[in-house]
């Protein structure tokens, strides 16, 4: 855990913001040999995933904040300590997702081909992040019970927690993500239809992320049903099922192309 990595005179660099700025740094990288691939206005590609950064982290905030509304009541200054870690993945995807609706048909972007394009880079940039995520010790693991584990002795540690054997969910999740990057560039590249990128990532996040919640020790992200149904596992089905509808869907009107020719 490494919440400042040095200093540049007095500024410090926080673990977590640098590692949210290479993941932008790489995403960026990607969308852009991919929009340039598919075709696409790769400068106004570019400029909706600056959009999406700015909206998908004031989403991610707000919804941490939401499910922590009596902590901020006390202390209205800590919502502006983004440095600290206290985001929620998921609130990034509920406000950027209609941004981009509306930045595609206003600069005429192709919905499906779009998304396939960036979901790639959020992917990558997601995989930084969770990095990011231990830098800070914040989303972590619950006691392993053995001596396999990591230790972490921030503050936004519950304090029974502190200094044991943790499940390093931080690297579990960045290590899922980078398999799942690297599995939607194989369907980038080998897909049979618009939009399948896209569907692949919004089934295949949803199971990656309930996995990843049952070791999870953080219980400050949230419940619907204490205990038992975190926010984000709730989230996860919502989206999966949409995602998995949406394929089906998808799927029936190709086949139905094809009898017709």
């Amino acid at each position: 855990m490494l919440p400042i990595l040095f200093k540049i005179g007095p500024i410090p660099i926080h673990g977590y913001g640098l590692m949210i700025a290479l993941g932008f740094l790489a995403a960026i990288s990607v969308i852009r040999k991919l929009a340039i691939h598919s075709k696409l206005d790769f400068e106004k590609v570019v400029d909706l995933s600056f959009w999406i950064l700015l909206t998908g982290f004031a989403g991610a905030r707000l919804l941490f904040i939401i499910t922590r509304l009596s902590d901020y009541a006390a202390d209205p200054l800590g919502v502006f300590k983004i440095w600290e870690g206290g985001f929620v993945f998921f609130g990034s995807l509920i406000t950027a997702f209609p941004f981009c609706l509306w930045y595609m048909k206003k600069y005429r972007l192709p919905t499906w081909k779009t998304f396939d394009v960036l979901l790639p880079g959020l992917a990558i940039a997601h995989a930084f992040g969770r990095i990011g995520c231990l830098a800070a010790g914040c989303c972590y693991g619950k006691p392993t019970g053995t001596s396999f584990g990591i230790k972490l002795n921030s503050e936004l540690v519950d304090l029974s927690y502190r200094n044991i054997p943790l499940h390093p969910t931080q690297l579990y999740e960045s290590g899922a993500l980078m398999l799942l990057f690297l599995g939607l560039l194989w369907v980038y590249y080998h897909r049979k239809f618009e939009g399948q990128v896209a569907l692949t990532y919004f089934i295949s996040y949803p199971i990656i992320r309930s996995i990843i919640e049952v070791f999870r020790g953080d219980l400050i992200r949230g419940f619907v049903i204490d205990g038992v149904l975190s926010t984000s596992q709730f989230i996860s089905i919502l989206v999966f099922l949409i995602a998995s509808c949406i394929l089906v869907v998808r799927l029936r009107g190709l086949n139905s192309q094809r009898k017709k020719k």
